[in-house]
């Protein structure tokens, strides 16, 4: 419970600035592509303040999407590693995971209710590999949009028949899904718990 209620706290307290990056990091940053794929990132975001919802979500997943993809073992060295969004703007590359956590920390930036984002690990019925998904529900007990990196479109989850959800996670738990119905399977998901401790790292060292 207590490690539940600390998720929550921090995620709150983060989601109207992280992820930033201060001028001194800025200044620090060797790589001119890596300092201007950050400024044009902060600029972006800036632009898309005040936005209806229904383009800022479309603005977001079109414009991250530009993001090149990369496999962690590439990247990082070992598998299913969750990046932090600076991490992912540090490097200009991620795998499905850091698109979906990049996405969900820039919405919850602009406003959007943490309450109707949710990480979604799904299995993709057609090529029978797992993915990961950023799932937006407008309205309660209805079908999500689903932000894939995979897709410029943004459709609901009920159009994407190729698409069967397992998991859904943020701060509040995990969550399984019952003919458009949260139900709630775990207080803390292990993977959410380390991506936001890696955050906390960050915010301190800043």
């Amino acid at each position: 419970m207590r490690i539940a209620l600390f998720l929550l706290i921090t995620t709150f307290l983060y989601a109207s600035s992280y992820p930033f990056f201060s001028q001194k990091e800025l200044q620090t940053t060797q790589n001119m592509r890596t300092k201007n794929r950050i400024l044009d990132y902060q600029n972006t975001i800036a632009q898309m303040q005040g936005l209806p919802k229904q383009k800022q979500l479309t603005k977001t997943n079109f414009y991250l999407n530009q993001l090149l993809p990369q496999y962690d073992s590439v990247i990082n060295k070992e598998e299913d590693h969750w990046a932090t969004p600076k991490e992912f703007l540090l490097t200009g590359y991620g795998d499905c995971e850091d698109y979906v956590i990049i996405k969900y920390f820039t919405l919850l930036k602009l406003g959007f209710d943490e309450s109707k984002l949710y990480i979604t690990v799904v299995k993709e019925k057609y090529k029978g590999g797992m993915h990961m998904v950023l799932s937006y529900f407008e309205k309660k007990n209805n079908s999500p949009l689903i932000l894939d990196n995979l897709s410029f479109r943004i459709l609901k989850l009920k159009k994407r028949k190729d698409l069967q959800v397992n998991l859904l996670i943020n701060s509040t738990g995990t969550y399984r899904l019952q003919q458009d119905r949260l139900v709630k399977v775990s207080s803390v998901h292990q993977k959410y718990k380390i991506l936001m401790k890696n955050i906390e790292n960050e915010l301190n060292n800043f």
